[in-house]
């Protein structure tokens, strides 16, 4: 029997960007890629896992605006003319790259576009969501929710909010996988107290935090972050282990930074001539990543002055990083046994899209990380929190530290002076939103129609995603457009309510544009003393 265990928690999630208006819109390559680079080498992994026998547990969050988009037949649609096209390119590049030492790794893409298609169109008939859920079935992964857009509930001053975020969530992924989440990653691993308490009405029995949300708790954790600790509502909170949490998402200290491993920043969308690659770029003109990189990282930082790729070597440091994982969390497993009464969880959550999006190898890791857990399976046990939670129901009472796993550890990436103009903004839409559904507890028709859009486009603005790309400096266009184009929305569908003047058709393109959560139910914003509201 092992001594401790390792808890692997990816949070897979992407904003919802969706946009029948434009065929070749940017933003809508960010799930492209994520199914590609990510979703796909996941799922493959597990298949040759089970496949070959290979037990193994991990917790996965699969958030419900990537739930939508992965049902969504439109996006399903265009992303396989996506892959066709990348197809396309691939078997130019094989011809490009003869006698040169980048054919391998042209060959390398070509045999994982060939594996995508064959796993997205004919495996899982274009929906990943089945894929995730047969390994639930399966028992090998335990699948839990997140907030419904993301919402950054620390800065949602209307509880009714922090509700309809849990309540829509729950109420996805039980359609989707069939059960009520166990677990919640809530967005950014933000905690303040009485979050737990939306928790516990709804069913859920565990959250994340980062590493101080646990030690600057209420009252010292006995086990520090090797434990959760129980909310007062009985609510289990998770710590993230910061030193195997730094081992793998560190592009500076951990294993993605590696000599050998696949440079992310050079792509032959920039570097190659426009009369070569013009079909595969935007038709403006605009470049972007096509996933076609021939370099290595090597140390170097002048993005020109790369070394070739060399997937053999890239292989081999996955056997090595993977060991040295391994390794790693025995000699903590044994040193915790030594001072502790129980046997210890490890905690290690990344975002799911580190692992083939930013770290190509990272899946691969993943895979050959279990396998030489499996085979020596003495000291370290894969386990998800759920599980720990059944051999050790008895867990220390204490209150979180209100915190995130943000930059500094608290608020300051999703309130600064990028993005703070939009709180006020947000804050007064939700108002409005729980007057709505507190005057009107049992719409019909076009009435609840335009109650129901006006709660996807009030959550659709809350999306923590606008507030962090406002912060990094990214695509800040985009999300400035995104979050007032949602709000505006809202104030329309607002007065047309309370003026009791519909329009009917731009309500019907708005639905049919906006169509994430498809039964959404507005009453969800009512307040909980309002008359006749669900306790």
């Amino acid at each position: 029997m092992a001594k401790g265990y390792l808890a692997l928690v990816l949070h897979a999630h992407l904003p919802f960007v969706r946009h029948p208006e434009d065929e070749f819109f940017l933003e809508e390559r960010w799930l492209y890629e994520a199914i590609t680079e990510t979703y796909i080498p996941l799922i493959r992994a597990f298949e040759r896992l089970t496949e070959d026998g290979i037990p193994f547990r991990l917790t996965l969050s699969v958030s419900p605006p990537l739930v939508c988009m992965l049902n969504d037949h439109l996006l399903q649609q265009r992303y396989v003319k996506h892959l066709q096209k990348m197809i396309e390119l691939a078997e130019k590049e094989i011809q490009r790259t003869k006698n040169t030492p980048y054919y391998a790794t042209a060959r390398m893409y070509q045999q994982r576009l060939f594996e995508s298609y064959d796993t997205f169109c004919h495996r899982y008939h274009c929906n990943l969501n089945s894929a995730f859920k047969k390994f639930q079935d399966l028992g090998r992964l335990e699948l839990i929710t997140c907030g419904a857009t993301h919402g950054y509930m620390p800065l949602m001053n209307q509880k009714e909010s922090i509700y309809a975020q849990i309540e829509t969530a729950v109420n996805i992924h039980r359609k989707n996988f069939g059960q009520n989440p166990n677990g919640i990653w809530i967005p950014e691993c933000a905690y303040k107290k009485g979050v737990d308490e939306v928790l516990k009405e709804f069913g859920i029995k565990f959250f994340f935090t980062d590493t101080h949300g646990v030690l600057y708790a209420s009252r010292r954790p006995r086990y520090g972050v090797y434990a959760p600790i129980f909310c007062p509502t009985g609510v289990a909170a998770f710590a993230r282990d910061m030193e195997s949490s730094k081992q793998v998402w560190s592009a500076s200290e951990g294993y993605p930074g590696d000599v050998d491993y696949r440079e992310y920043y050079r792509d032959i969308g920039y570097d190659m001539d426009e009369e070569y690659i013009w079909e595969y770029i935007h038709p403006d003109g605009i470049r972007h990543n096509t996933g076609f990189k021939y370099y290595r990282i090597t140390g170097d930082v002048d993005l020109a002055d790369k070394a070739p790729y060399v997937p053999e070597w890239a292989e081999y440091k996955v056997h090595q990083h993977a060991g040295n994982f391994m390794f790693n969390r025995e000699r903590q497993i044994e040193y915790l046994c030594s001072v502790m009464d129980r046997r210890p969880i490890i905690v290690a959550p990344y975002d799911a899209e580190l692992f083939g999006h930013w770290w190509y190898e990272g899946p691969r890791w993943l895979d050959v990380l279990i396998r030489k857990i499996n085979q020596s399976a003495r000291i370290v046990e894969l386990i998800s929190p759920g599980d720990y939670l059944h051999r050790y129901p008895c867990n220390q009472v204490a209150v979180p530290c209100e915190s995130s796993w943000g930059n500094n550890g608290y608020h300051h990436v999703w309130l600064c002076k990028e993005n703070h103009w939009i709180y006020r903004h947000l804050h007064e839409a939700a108002r409005r939103m729980i007057e709505l559904a507190n005057s009107y507890p049992r719409a019909c028709g076009l009435l609840k129609r335009a109650l129901n859009q006006a709660a996807r486009e009030l959550m659709l603005a809350q999306a923590s995603d606008w507030a962090f790309i406002m912060y990094t400096g990214t695509t800040v266009e985009y999300a400035v457009r995104r979050t007032k184009a949602h709000l505006h929305n809202f104030l329309r569908l607002y007065d047309m309510v309370k003026e009791n003047k519909f329009d009917e058709d731009w309500l019907t393109c708005l639905e049919s544009t906006n169509n994430i959560f498809p039964e959404i139910n507005y009453r969800t914003f009512r307040s909980r003393e309002a008359p006749g509201a669900a306790v």
